[in-house]
């Protein structure tokens, strides 16, 4: 089994440690058992201390594009054309689930909010489809990092906070912008892990155009929670140059 370079650094400190701890013993010096002390401690701390594995932005990407690609062929082949709508938790009976109703028809429809879409694939009021998001779970990661529920907050709470998330927790990205207008709300992203994904995403003009790549999804499923009201993507740009990706969404009337 390969060592990792903590490791690594952590044997070999505690070993010069030790060793000058028993030289302090045999030449009776204290400031070799200072600097004993001192690299035996510093060794023990990494060794204790376990980084959090990331993934590559290469091995998500190909772990993922798949099931965007199936899903885009799914949608395709049944003639599902309508915008991906992003159900608010009044919607579902777990309040860490999520879906995204898509309608056979072009434009936006909004499923009554009596009918139990978790208990459902398929809509008949109006005609549609039941999608879990494929960002569901990054959200569910987002809620636990901040140690809270995004429904027990605001849309203010997530423009303050969820950039830390990004930039120094999760280390998604170099940068993470979020303003409002009236019932549009605007993310800019910068130099994300999810570049190359959001590029592919593109080239899968159902997925684009109507629910978002994995990283637009989860942002999406945070904001119905916030909001408590449905979400749709208005539109969404990933610019190579600087690595920049601006995505606006719609707060939906019902």
């Amino acid at each position: 089994m390969r060592l990792q370079i903590p490791n690594i650094v952590g044997l070999t400190l505690t070993a010069c440690g030790i060793l000058a701890l028993a030289s302090s013993i045999i030449f009776v010096n204290s400031i070799l058992a200072f600097i004993g002390l001192g690299l035996t401690f510093w060794g023990c701390l990494f060794l204790l201390l376990k980084p959090e594995p990331y993934t590559k932005s290469t091995l998500l990407d190909s772990t993922t594009t798949p099931s965007l690609k199936n899903l885009h062929k799914l949608l395709t082949d049944l003639n599902y054309n309508g915008k991906g709508v992003y159900l608010p938790p009044k919607y579902l009976t777990d309040l860490k689930s999520g879906l995204v109703y898509i309608s056979k028809k072009k434009g936006i429809d909004i499923p009554p909010l009596g009918e139990k879409p978790e208990d459902t694939t398929v809509s008949t009021n109006p005609d549609g489809l039941y999608i879990t998001p494929p960002g569901l779970d990054l959200t569910n990661l987002f809620e636990k990092r901040l140690g809270t529920d995004f429904i027990r907050t605001d849309l203010q709470y997530l423009q303050t906070n969820l950039p830390n998330v990004f930039i120094e927790n999760l280390e998604i990205a170099q940068a993470l912008e979020i303003t409002t207008e009236n019932n549009l709300i605007n993310i800019k992203i910068t130099d994300s892990v999810y570049n190359n994904l959001h590029t592919q995403t593109q080239q899968l003009a159902t997925i684009h155009n109507s629910i978002g790549c994995p990283l637009c999804s989860a942002i999406a499923c945070a904001l119905t929670r916030v909001t408590g009201e449905p979400i749709i993507i208005e539109n969404s740009h990933y610019t190579t140059t600087d690595k920049t990706l601006t995505v606006q969404y719609r707060i939906l009337e019902e």
